[in-house]
């Protein structure tokens, strides 16, 4: 109940419910009025839907991204891959599944297809917490951050085919669904 979760945070009933309505257009809870708030269920169906919908926008972005890539892109990705590291190295999971986020929506940026932008931040937001809530056990976080290098490397070596491929092959291989999901290759 919002009172609840005011008296608990120690903050307005206010700004509680506009965190709720927030947290409820992304999909990550259930608001029954007076009868309370749910976290929303996180099913594999759903995760195999938006992984499949987040490598079909992502990859066809990308394409359109090396067309005209931003003087800066190779810069701030770059640097977002070395946050992504040290967030890696501190152990700082929601750090690092942030820096990520950001990683992803920086890239699409440059593809100037500014309505679909929403659709792939839900995409990662809700690919992160199935990865994060099935995942068993500890993971290499560092491995997990250098996983953007390859995407990097072709980027900056402007080589849009090898970009796309590693972006692929990325998104195909966060979590265990592996070929069942995705085709062998990009569009």
């Amino acid at each position: 109940m919002e009172l609840e979760l005011a008296e608990r945070f120690g903050c307005s009933q206010g700004t509680i419910r506009e965190a709720l309505l927030q947290l409820q257009d992304e999909g990550l809870v259930l608001r029954h009025g007076y009868r309370g708030t749910q976290v929303s269920d996180c099913t594999e169906d759903e995760a195999v839907e938006l992984f499949r919908i987040r490598q079909s926008i992502e990859c066809r972005g990308i394409a359109r991204a090396m067309e005209h890539p931003g003087r800066t892109l190779v810069a701030e990705i770059e640097e977002m891959v070395a946050a992504m590291i040290a967030a890696a190295e501190a152990e700082d999971e929601l750090e690092l599944a942030s820096i990520d986020r950001d990683f992803h929506q920086r890239l699409f940026s440059e593809a100037r297809l500014t309505a679909l932008e929403p659709i792939l931040r839900r995409c990662l937001v809700h690919n992160h917490r199935y990865k994060i809530s099935q995942s068993e056990g500890p993971r290499d976080l560092v491995q997990t951050a250098r996983r953007h290098e390859p995407i990097v490397t072709a980027i900056r070596s402007g080589d849009a085919a090898a970009a796309k491929t590693a972006l692929f092959h990325h998104i195909a291989t966060i979590v265990d669904f592996g070929p069942t999901v995705f085709p062998e290759s990009p569009e």
